[in-house]
Order: C-alpha cells, then structure tokens, then sequence
C-alpha cells in the first residue's frame, strides 16, 4: 500500500447551467454534470501494511473494497442488460455507486481513464484495474 495515500475515493464534480434566449422569445434551460472521479485501490489484507493493521485503517481498507466490489456488480449487471430485464441494479449498496448511479445507468457520456502501473509488484492490481475498464465499456 502506498503510505501517502489517503485511501480513499475523491470525486469532483462541476455542474453548468445555461439559459438561452431563443428567436421566438422564449428561453432554453441547460445543464450538464461532470464527474471526476478517482478511485482508491482495492487491497489485500497482507499487502496494506505488512502487519497488523490498527483497526481504524481495517475498517477504511473493507469500506474501500466493499464498494469496489459494489461498483463491478452494478457495472456487471448493466453490462449483462440487467437494467432492461428488470433486474435490481445494486446502486443503493454503496454511497460511490448512489453517487455515481446518473452516469452508470442514466442519459450521458461516461469515459474511463483506467491507470495502472508498469511495476511487476503491481501485476495483481493492474489486472484488476483493466478487468473493471473491459467490463465498463458496454454500459
């Protein structure tokens, strides 16, 4: 585990709302949301640390990967077109997939930047930060 790292998610998000007089004299309302959002890494009991963790970190690494692991079932989910069969899709499991539930299954644009490392230490979580951006393609 990277000892800096504030183990965390970080999400920015800027809203834009214009307004447009149209020809006829009447207006057109615009909004537009983009999410920034960088995620913490998922990591294993034995690699965050080395030893024992203090239950405060313990607690922070399982709240991490739990909603790790939320966001690939509600990515696998729609994917598998669980949405269109009137599958539950899991937003509500986690606060990030609550979060980010508009641009996972809603109207919009959504791009992945998936960054991994060229370390052969960090093989294992290179592999599963290019599973998560493969599965995320086809919602």
């Amino acid at each position: 585990m990277n000892k800096a790292s504030s183990r965390s998610h970080c999400v920015f998000t800027l809203r834009v709302n214009s307004t447009r007089k149209l020809p006829d004299g009447s207006t057109m309302e615009c909004a537009g949301k983009l999410h920034m959002v960088d995620l913490a890494g998922s990591e294993c009991a034995k690699s965050a640390g080395g030893g024992e963790l203090d239950p405060s970190r313990e607690r922070e690494r399982k709240n991490i990967n739990q909603s790790l692991l939320t966001l690939g079932r509600v990515i696998t989910l729609l994917k598998a077109g669980g949405k269109a069969k009137g599958e539950r899709i899991p937003y509500r499991d986690s606060k990030l997939t609550r979060l980010l539930q508009e641009s996972l299954g809603g109207r919009c644009k959504t791009c992945v930047i998936a960054t991994v490392s060229p370390s052969i230490m960090s093989v294992d979580e290179t592999l599963s930060t290019l599973q998560y951006a493969q599965a995320a393609v086809g919602i």
